[in-house]
């Protein structure tokens, strides 16, 4: 791992800290939100900050043995960063609106703005750290990468929302964790295969 790999890391294990706090205060039971005091919140955020660079370790450790696990692995590591400004975003949203008023179609226009800010910086993350493209930001690749969010678009946001509609009603952990997280994995390996072969296909 080189000094410009380590920084990466160190801000999307910081950011995955600090985008866990919104989730954390609004799905937290109320009688339990006592314990998120200041230490415990420092140690959440200090637990994702060293997470991630022993994990993405633990991966250029394993891409000797197997070729382009490190690469998924920073894609993984992206992907991770993006899920929680997804999901954090979502949490902002239904916390200042209110759970318990969320129906399924304002439930997929929240989704769908929440997926818009993770898919650009989904964009800048993997275009100039996973794939090490070098070349300027041009019109043909944005529009490459925005088609391939799109259906990744479409996947997640028809999971998300089908498997809140199908989910127990008005529980808050359900709408605003297992549904989002559902989405996300539904698009995950969709966007890898596209972004690797398709819109960054000339990066080395």
């Amino acid at each position: 791992m080189n000094t410009r790999d380590w920084k990466a890391i160190l801000i999307i294990g910081g950011g995955v800290g600090l985008l866990i706090q919104p989730i954390l205060v609004n799905n937290i039971p109320a009688h339990y939100l006592a314990y998120l005091t200041p230490a415990a919140r420092a140690g959440v955020f200090f637990f994702f900050l060293l997470l991630a660079p022993i994990a993405l370790f633990i991966a250029k450790v394993l891409s000797r043995i197997a070729a382009g696990i490190y690469q998924f692995a920073q894609f993984a590591a992206v992907g991770t960063l993006n899920s929680f400004i997804d999901v954090g975003i979502f949490n902002l949203e239904t916390f200042f609106y209110g759970t318990a008023f969320v129906s399924n179609g304002l439930f997929a226009v929240f989704k769908a703005i929440s997926f818009l800010c993770a898919t650009t910086n989904s964009f800048f993350w993997n275009k100039h750290w996973t794939f090490g493209a070098q070349d300027k930001t041009n019109a043909k690749e944005v529009g490459g990468f925005y088609s391939v969010a799109a259906v990744g678009w479409i996947l997640n946001v028809s999971a998300a929302t089908l498997v809140k509609a199908i989910g127990p009603v008005g529980s808050k952990a359900w709408i605003n964790i297992v549904a989002p997280l559902a989405g996300i994995a539904v698009s995950f390996a969709w966007n890898f295969v596209g972004y690797k072969y398709w819109v960054f296909k000339r990066a080395k």
